[in-house]
């Protein structure tokens, strides 16, 4: 122990070694198992947790070390408008449809979520912790702090909707035997943000461009749509 806290006095980027080392450990299992389940983001989130606790380390000593990384999150989600640009064309031929579902979807999240927490007589905190769930996480989380949720709490339910997302999308798509590539892309980048849109992007081009497209859109109209959805509970 006395060990690892001189190392980590030492290193000021200890976070950023931990988090790229968990993330890999979770693609090299990835690749070895071949499964969905064996998600790499998954993985690498346990991994870092297990360190964190053995070490008795506080979290935030890990978030100030690893912030390089999240500072990466901005530019690799302004990345995904690449792809939407090669898919202009289609964008313009089917933006009414394009936007009238991700409106949908939008909506519908923050309705459901609402559902949920009169059901379950959850406070405003947990309430407006659990609203943003399914955009990107530099929107939820300032979203939920504005709102006055568990900022910590929101970037996690984020991440884990992110991940049943891209574990669930085909199997989705299969089940209700959506065959659009643009209904693919905009009912995951609306439900599932870039982590989803990772799996859109393997399922084809016109899947990813939309999904990136959904992300920007359904971000925007969730910081909109959340202050009204607030005053609710």
């Amino acid at each position: 122990m006395k060990l690892l806290r001189e190392f980590l006095s030492f290193s000021s980027l200890w976070g950023v070694l931990l988090t790229l080392a968990a993330f890999g450990a979770g693609v090299l299992i990835n690749r070895i198992a071949r499964k969905s389940i064996f998600n790499p983001l998954l993985l690498g989130s346990v991994f870092v947790i297990l360190v964190l606790s053995a070490g008795k380390i506080p979290y935030e000593e890990y978030k100030a070390s690893a912030a390089p990384v999240s500072y990466l999150l901005l530019p690799a989600t302004v990345s995904l408008a690449i792809p939407l640009y090669e898919k202009w064309e289609l964008l313009q031929k089917n933006r009414a449809a394009i936007f009238a579902g991700i409106a949908a979807g939008t909506f519908v999240s923050l309705f459901c979520i609402w559902v949920m927490a009169a059901v379950f007589r959850l406070t405003h905190e947990q309430f407006v912790t659990i609203l943003p769930k399914s955009v990107t996480t530099a929107v939820a989380m300032d979203v939920s702090t504005e709102l006055g949720g568990i900022t910590a709490l929101t970037g996690a339910i984020v991440i884990l909707t992110g991940i049943a997302g891209n574990l669930m999308a085909e199997a989705v798509c299969r089940w209700f035997r959506i065959t659009n590539p643009i209904a693919k892309g905009v009912g995951i980048g609306t439900a599932s943000h870039a982590v989803g849109t990772s799996r859109a992007l393997q399922m084809g081009e016109t899947e990813g461009a939309m999904s990136g497209l959904s992300i920007a859109a359904a971000g925007v109209l969730t910081a909109v749509l959340c202050p009204f959805f607030a005053q609710l509970i």
